[in-house]
């Protein structure tokens, strides 16, 4: 080489550990799997003839946000120079999102921090809508999906992990979403549950068509959390391997709490028991997956999965059809597992990345942990149920965006109505659908595709 020559730049980025970008990626890809594995375990507690939907919807998700995302989404969340409220259009159209050290950590770039929580925004409405299944229109639900995101989802993940939140600059404590991603999605689905109302037919038919699909639905769902909280982390260091630890002990936990809880009134081991405790457990971690110890997590998964059954036996009483238990689960599973991280957290747990440095919960003598808890969760349910009560209430007045499905589409389903496709029809050797595929069994014994006037 001639030493006349000027050095080499360096390579943009260069300056991070390739482990950490790789842990992160990788749990952005687990995230990502969440995302159907939502539409699975909802289409099969779904009848069959909504089942194609729900599951669409899901993944629909996943493309409106990510381009909302582009758009404006992660500049109104994350921006450097927001406010304490929301950030701002600094970052449009991802400007100048690349090798900067990222405001969610220093250890890894702008860019990957921006493709990990684009899941995380695309996951929560997923999770929302799942209170207006097999009654709500999909083309208003789509749209319903980019309002929310911009109006709710944004500010609330501004306040809670941007550097310039209000709810981070007090002192809150949420290592991967108890607030923006499950108080949130609970309350809106609360929200949507009560604008549209009820399911037409007899509440005794609506059980669920596949237990197959829930299971997978719900293996899809634990096994993409290992990155939703390990990769919360953002880097691959011994606070992600405790995050996944505690993960799976919640998880455990409130599942088999759940299933002995139902034992207790049918005398059955129910397996739907099992999967919505476990996702119970996984939800009620989450805030507290980065701070608390095995021993903790036990205690969260077996308080979540009691505070969660007991809030699904409560709707029954308070009259609303929340078609799959969304605010049961995530809404109260989240406010659970807020709490309890302001008991639980402990500081050495938080340390375990070499960093962070906070006064921990009860555990470590800091009482007022518990009040920053509150008043987080009592702000995001408040705004998240207030905000989805208004665009929804909104979007009914404007022509064409009416939320409802009409009564006749309802009793056909929303797969053959608004799809055209039956998620287990049969096609023939044109590849047409088969006239004959049975529709609508739960609700009104058997009825074929030409009964009810859908043409093939």
């Amino acid at each position: 080489m001639n030493a006349t020559e000027p050095p080499a730049a360096p390579v943009i980025g260069s300056q991070y550990n390739a482990g950490d970008i790789a842990w992160t990626l990788a749990s952005t890809a687990l995230v990502w799997l969440m995302i159907p594995g939502i539409g699975y375990f909802y289409s099969g507690m779904a009848r069959s003839k909504n089942a194609l939907s729900l599951i669409m919807l899901s993944c629909c998700s996943i493309a409106v946000v990510t381009v909302q995302w582009f758009l404006f989404g992660y500049s109104l969340a994350f921006s450097r120079t927001g406010s304490k409220v929301i950030g701002n259009f600094e970052n449009a159209f991802f400007r100048g999102v690349l090798d900067q050290p990222s405001v969610g950590g220093s250890k890894i770039p702008d860019l990957v921090f921006m493709i990990f929580q684009c899941m995380f925004a695309a996951l929560t409405p997923a999770l929302a809508i799942g209170a207006a299944a097999e009654r709500g229109r999909i083309v208003p639900t789509l749209v319903f999906i980019f309002l929310w995101t911009t109006f709710v989802y944004d500010f609330i993940a501004c306040w809670t992990w941007s550097p310039n939140g209000w709810s981070f600059v007090m002192g809150g404590l949420d290592f991967a979403g108890g607030t923006p991603v499950h108080i949130s999605s609970g309350a809106a689905a609360l929200a949507y549950a009560i604008v549209l109302g009820k399911r037409s037919g007899d509440q005794k038919d609506f059980r669920p068509h596949s237990m197959s699909n829930v299971v997978i639905g719900t293996c899809f769902i634990w096994f993409g959390w290992f990155g939703f909280n390990g990769g919360s982390a953002l880097a691959a260091n011994l606070r992600a391997a405790m995050a996944c630890v505690v993960t799976n002990l919640a998880a455990s936990t409130a599942g088999l709490t759940w299933v002995l809880l139902d034992y207790r009134h049918d005398r059955k081991l129910s397996v739907l028991g099992f999967c919505s405790g476990a996702v119970a457990g996984l939800v009620a971690i989450t805030p507290g997956s980065g701070f608390v110890s095995p021993a903790s997590s036990v205690a969260i998964g077996f308080c979540g999965a009691v505070a969660c059954n007991l809030a699904v036996r409560l709707k029954h009483y308070l009259k609303y059809d929340d078609a799959f238990d969304v605010f049961a689960v995530h809404g109260v599973g989240g406010i659970v597992g807020n709490i309890l991280t302001g008991v639980f957290a402990q500081s050495w747990v938080a340390a375990l990345d070499g960093s962070t440095v906070i006064a921990g919960g009860w555990l470590d003598g800091n009482w007022i942990q518990v009040a920053y808890q509150l008043a987080d969760s009592a702000a995001g349910l408040s705004w998240s149920f207030c905000v989805t009560y208004l665009i929804l209430v909104i979007m009914n007045k404007i022509p064409g965006l009416n939320l409802r499905a009409d009564a006749h589409h309802e009793h056909t389903g929303l797969d053959l109505a608004e799809l055209g496709e039956p998620c287990y029809g049969h096609h023939d050797d044109k590849g047409g659908v088969d006239t004959h595929v049975e529709v609508g069994e739960a609700n009104s014994g058997t009825q074929s595709v030409e009964s009810l006037g859908i043409k093939a």
